[in-house]
Formats: C-alpha cells, sequence, structure tokens
C-alpha cells in the first residue's frame, strides 16, 4: 500500500494506575516515508514491543500492511504508559487511519486487549475498573478478549463484545465492506456479529453472581474461647483492629480465619471496589463476586513489596490492598521482620498505601481490619507455670520488641487466648455460630451507621476522636483522663479506647457510652508483654 498523503485515525483505550484508570486516545498517523512503525507518548518495553505484536497479527489476517511511515501516540503524553492492553486499540487506530473504519463508528468504543502474533486475543487483567472508569466517560460499548467477556459484562451500562481473533474485529466492523459500515450504527452491527457468530460467548456462573454466596467455616467450631470470641464481636462491630496472644493451639488460627464470618457484608459499591482490585490482582475468576469481606493472611516471610504493593515500573497491589474492606490476618506476627511491620502503618491510620517510584507514585486503597497472633515467646510455651518454656528473657523481649510501640499503639484490642480446658464443648455451654455473633454485630453497625449518617463515617473505629470527647458524658471520661494522668495509654490510645467504649455500647444498644464502657474499653487495650 503506497501513501500520498498523511492519514489520521484514532481509538480508544484505558490505563491503569494502580486502580486509578484513565483514558487513553491511540492516535495513528500514516504518510509518506520510508517504512517505520513507531509508539510514542511514553510506552514502556511491553508497549513498545506492541509494533512487532500487532504488524505480525494484521498480516496473518490477509490485511495490508501500510508500507509508510506509521506513528501512533499515546495521548496524553506525559503519562506513563504500560502493559500490552492496548494492542487491539492501536491496531484499531491504524485500520482506522487506513480508512478501512470510519471515525464516527468507534468514537464511542473502547479497545482492549492483547495480541498473540497469529492475531489471537489474549485477556488482561484490569477489565473491570476500566470498564467502570469508562461507563462514566459516555462510553457505551467495549471490544475485549473473550475470555474477559464475564467480567466485562458486570458493567452493565456498557455494551461488551468478546473479540476471540482479530478476524473476529474485521467481521465485526465489516472491514472492506466501507459502504456496509455507513448504513449501520455500532449497535445494529453489533447486533449483527453476534448472530453470525459460531463461537458461544461466556456468561457468569451462578457461584460468580451470588450475591450471599455460602460461608466457610463458623465460629461454633472454635471449643470454647468466649472472651476471645466476644472481643471479635466488639472488633467488628466497631471495625477495630485486633491481637490476640497465647500458646500454641488455643485457637487463635481458627479464630482468625472466621472473623469474617461475623463481619457486616459487603455493600454493592464495597463488592465493585473489592472485584477491582482482584481484577487488577488477576484473581477475580477465582474469587468471584461476593458480598463476603476479603480475607488476606501472608507469611511472615513476606516482603514488604509483597504486604503493601511494588514491582518494576508501576506497582502492583500487595496483600493489604488485597484485604480492602476485609482482614488482614498476620499469624506469628513478631516473626515478621519490622521493617516489613512498620509499612502497614499508613494505612492503618488513612485507609490507603501510597508507592511511590522513580517515575510516578500509586495510591492504592487500603481500609483493612487487621487482626495479629503471636505466641507468649518464641517456643511458644511460656504460658501457665512456665515450666516447658526454654527460652531466655532476653530472647523474650527481642520477641516482642519486634512489634513496635507505634504499631501496637494502633491495635484497639489486645487480649490473651489461653488454653481451654475443656476438649468436648459443654452442653450448658452452646458454641454460638457465626449467623448468631453477625446479627449482633449488623444490629451495632447500624446504629452507629445512623449515628454518624452525616459525617461520613461507617463505624466507631473511623470516628474522630475529637467528635466522640464531645459527645460523651464527662463523668465516664474520669477512667481515661486516670490513665492518661498515670501515663498507661498515650493520646492515641486514649481515643482509641474511647472508640471501643460507644462500640460496646452500641452491642448492648445504648445510645452513650458509660463510666463501666470505657473501663471496658481500656481493659481490651492493655499491653501484653512477653
Amino acid at each position: 500500500m503506497t501513501v500520498s498523503r498523511t492519514k489520521i485515525g484514532s481509538s480508544l483505550s484505558i490505563g491503569l494506575t494502580g486502580i486509578q484508570a484513565y483514558l487513553l486516545t491511540m492516535q495513528t498517523s500514516i504518510h509518506a516515508g520510508l517504512p517505520q512503525f513507531a509508539i510514542i507518548g511514553l510506552p514502556d518495553t511491553a508497549l513498545q514491543e506492541a509494533r512487532e505484536r500487532v504488524r505480525s497479527a494484521v498480516t496473518a489476517t490477509g490485511l495490508p500492511w501500510p508500507s509508510a511511515r506509521i506513528t501512533v501516540n499515546l495521548s496524553p503524553a506525559s503519562v506513563p504508559k504500560t502493559g500490552s492492553g492496548h494492542d487491539l486499540a492501536i491496531t484499531l487506530s491504524i485500520l482506522a487511519a487506513q480508512g478501512l473504519v470510519p471515525p464516527t463508528l468507534i468514537e464511542h468504543v473502547v479497545a482492549l486487549g492483547e495480541l498473540n502474533l497469529d492475531g489471537r486475543v489474549l485477556p488482561i487483567a484490569g477489565i473491570l475498573p476500566m470498564l467502570l472508569f469508562a461507563k462514566t466517560h459516555h462510553i457505551t460499548h467495549a471490544l475485549v478478549p473473550a475470555a474477559n467477556l464475564a467480567e466485562a459484562r458486570l458493567v452493565p451500562e456498557i455494551r461488551a463484545i468478546g473479540i476471540e481473533h482479530l478476524r473476529d474485529l474485521i467481521d465485526l466492523l465489516r472491514i472492506g465492506s466501507a459502504s456496509a459500515q455507513r448504513r449501520y450504527s455500532i449497535d445494529q452491527l453489533c447486533d449483527q456479529y453476534l448472530e453470525r457468530a459460531v463461537h458461544s460467548q461466556p456468561t457468569l456462573s451462578d457461584d460468580t453472581t451470588d450475591m450471599h454466596s455460602p460461608i466457610q467455616g463458623d465460629m461454633a467450631d472454635v471449643i470454647g474461647q468466649s472472651q476471645a470470641k466476644h472481643a471479635l464481636v466488639i472488633a467488628a462491630a466497631g471495625g477495630h483492629h485486633m491481637m490476640m496472644v497465647g500458646p500454641p493451639g488455643t485457637g487463635k488460627s481458627m479464630l482468625a480465619s472466621r472473623f469474617s464470618t461475623i463481619l457486616p457484608p459487603l455493600s454493592t459499591q464495597q463488592q465493585l471496589e473489592v472485584a477491582s482490585i482482584r481484577s487488577l490482582a488477576g484473581t477475580l475468576g477465582q474469587f468471584g463476586i461476593s458480598n463476603i469481606p476479603p480475607f488476606e493472611a501472608p507469611h511472615h516471610t513476606a516482603s514488604a513489596a509483597s504486604l503493601v504493593g511494588g514491582g518494576a515500573g508501576i506497582a502492583r497491589p500487595g496483600a493489604v490492598t488485597r484485604a480492602h474492606h476485609g482482614v488482614l490476618f498476620l499469624d506469628e506476627a513478631p516473626e515478621f521482620q519490622p521493617r516489613v511491620l512498620q509499612t502497614i502503618r499508613e494505612p492503618l491510620e488513612t485507609g490507603q498505601i501510597t508507592v511511590a517510584r522513580a517515575k510516578m507514585s500509586t495510591t492504592f486503597p487500603a481500609r483493612i481490619q487487621l487482626i495479629l497472633a503471636a505466641n507468649p515467646c518464641p517456643c511458644g510455651y511460656d504460658w501457665g507455670n512456665g515450666r516447658r518454656c526454654s527460652c531466655s528473657p532476653r530472647e523474650k523481649s527481642r520477641y516482642f520488641n519486634r512489634l513496635s510501640g507505634p504499631i501496637l499503639d494502633r491495635i484497639d484490642i489486645q487480649i490473651e487466648v489461653p488454653q481451654e480446658s475443656l476438649f468436648v464443648p459443654s452442653p450448658e455451654q452452646p458454641q454460638e455460630s457465626s449467623h448468631i455473633l453477625r446479627e449482633r454485630v449488623c444490629e451495632a453497625r447500624n446504629r452507629a451507621q445512623y449515628r454518624y449518617r452525616e459525617l461520613g463515617w461507617s463505624c466507631n473505629g473511623q470516628a474522630s476522636g475529637q467528635w466522640l470527647r464531645e459527645y460523651t458524658p464527662r463523668h465516664a471520661l474520669l477512667p481515661i483522663i486516670e490513665a492518661l494522668d498515670q501515663e498507661r495509654v498515650s493520646l492515641r490510645g486514649a481515643d482509641r479506647a474511647l472508640r471501643l467504649a460507644w462500640t460496646i455500647a452500641d452491642l448492648r444498644h445504648a445510645d452513650k457510652p458509660t463510666i463501666d464502657d470505657i473501663a471496658a474499653g481500656l481493659a481490651l487495650r492493655t499491653r501484653i508483654h512477653a
């Protein structure tokens, strides 16, 4: 194909910086000159390599490749672009520049997908957050890899078409039949394409769309530990962080793993946020859409990057972000490297994590509930009479010193989980199920949400200490004032004890905490020493 004058074609794609999406315009210029294919606009290595993937895929379909100078500009040019998910959009802009696709036909169509050398369209991560963003920018149609179609259809206001091969795109847009294109709208072409398509379009399975999936595990599975369960109910009702210390085999891990089962179900907006993170992480197909809060439990050998996010170029979400609106459980917490533990201080306070890189910073959502578990000493047997313990006082001190004061000060509830004497539950003390405990939690949460309905908080764990101090009866604050005078708590610790007191009041259906509630809140914050 010989080019005598400059031709311009454009298409739309969507990029991601963390979980935040932005609209990309792929503008292609084809003009006379020595054959060359260039991509400009701060592409990374994977995006630069799109030149070879696109050229090979187009020629594999039998379409002519322009014997001219081709320049693809990624706009906005000042934002770094990453990944191979823009291959389909680049191809569409080249076809538009050749005059094979009318510009008006694709002006509200976004194209997403990676191309193989033979023209197959490969799935990409992050389709859901991309299309949720596209919905707010008047995008009406999306061309996505067929393997991502089920995920794309979670956004009902955008019509998604699954593309298995570049020939499907040619067939859909009737490339080579320009007169037919101009007689139809993109909706009509999509209708006709779906009628002619021989491959079956994937749909969401029932277990993916079920917003009331059965809960795995139950608090009733844990024998005894009534005090620990009561503390977990308080933590769930108020959105408080919690630490459990006890000997091996007392049920700390079992209690933590079932904590999600007593949390309130996720709202529709929260489900979409969690699903978007899972889409970006590539795990949406594994977990699907559910109203059950996520649960993440990284091993104590985890690095800082795996916990808060990282990687070459633009950072990817870590365990803290994957636990957004859910639970982050750190078992054997003192075994984590102190530097790794310090990285979670920011999300505990702000509900988000910022990962800085040389070229840009990426901010991920990270509103989590942190649950820590620890043994009383390195060997785990410093309980009861302590005869089985083989640790020296120095080893015990060094073990717990890995949990710094600033970290422990942010943990609202710190309790001991002792060894239970019963192996079989007593019929006089039936084990309450997660369903019963969750009902109590939801009632307390509803009271807090109604109280903070005009303030933007959803639970006591998010409430301002200033607001709580102002509306707490003055005489009820005496235990906190005494604890501050005796330097038993910091100012932050006093505010967190006050939040606990309001949660305890909510659980007993009281409008405001009493002096006993505040004393109980302080007791739950008792610092644990090895």
